[in-house]
């Protein structure tokens, strides 16, 4: 990647708006305990934030802490977020993680990217999103296909890979102001300029970088 001034100045300009319209970054997904936000993160793969929380406002009347999912039954623990994608894989990594949080972090989930990642169905991604929301600490960027999308549209970034896409926006915004792009683009992307092309000259950050009103990368 190429860290240009240009690049940099834009990636300023956009996270300054982002402050101003989403100055509190919380996740809309729905929890009351540190590992069903994890469950809850692993659960929104490729599946909107509204679906998991349909899910999780039974599941989470059943399953509370990381013993509780150790104890699920695999099969019974499928069927109860069946109408989540990849179910069964992510059954099996939700259940996998439980028992590494309780055998290795004696019940608490970790407060580092590296002891996070150990955890079976954690990836960067979802490593600093929980770090985020449960700690406040800001390690990364998360990437999900909200971030990815405006990431091209604006110009900011040259990779396609998530993590890689994490890196390059690390690079052009200050450690600061990492705590508001995920949130910020995940928000604006699901309330204001959504994914299918439209007519957006006038949207807030559109205006930044009107170029982005003709970019409307595939999602992959």
């Amino acid at each position: 990647m190429t860290v240009t001034p240009e690049r940099k100045k834009r990636a300023a300009k956009i996270v300054q708006a982002l402050k101003r319209m989403y100055p509190v970054p919380k996740t809309e997904l729905k929890y009351k305990t540190p590992f069903q936000l994890v469950v809850a993160v692993m659960l929104s793969a490729q599946t909107t934030d509204k679906q998991v929380n349909k899910v999780t406002e039974i599941l989470f009347k059943k399953y509370k802490t990381p013993r509780d999912f150790v104890r699920a039954n695999p099969k019974t623990f499928e069927n109860e977020i069946s109408s989540v994608s990849f179910f069964r894989n992510k059954a099996k990594a939700i259940i996998a993680a439980a028992r590494v949080i309780e055998k290795d972090f004696k019940g608490k989930v970790p407060k580092t990217v590296p002891e996070l990642v150990t955890l079976p169905g954690v990836a960067y991604k979802t490593a600093n999103v929980v770090l985020g929301e449960l700690y406040d600490i800001w390690e990364g960027i998360p990437t999900d296909t909200h971030v990815k999308r405006f990431a091209h549209r604006f110009s900011l970034v040259d990779s396609t890979d998530l993590t890689k896409i994490s890196k390059e926006l690390e690079a052009l915004v200050p450690k600061k102001d990492w705590k508001y792009v995920n949130n910020g683009l995940v928000l604006y992307g699901r309330y204001i300029c959504t994914a299918r092309p439209h007519e957006c000259d006038n949207h807030p950050l559109t205006k930044l970088y009107p170029k982005a009103a003709t970019r409307w990368p595939k999602a992959k």
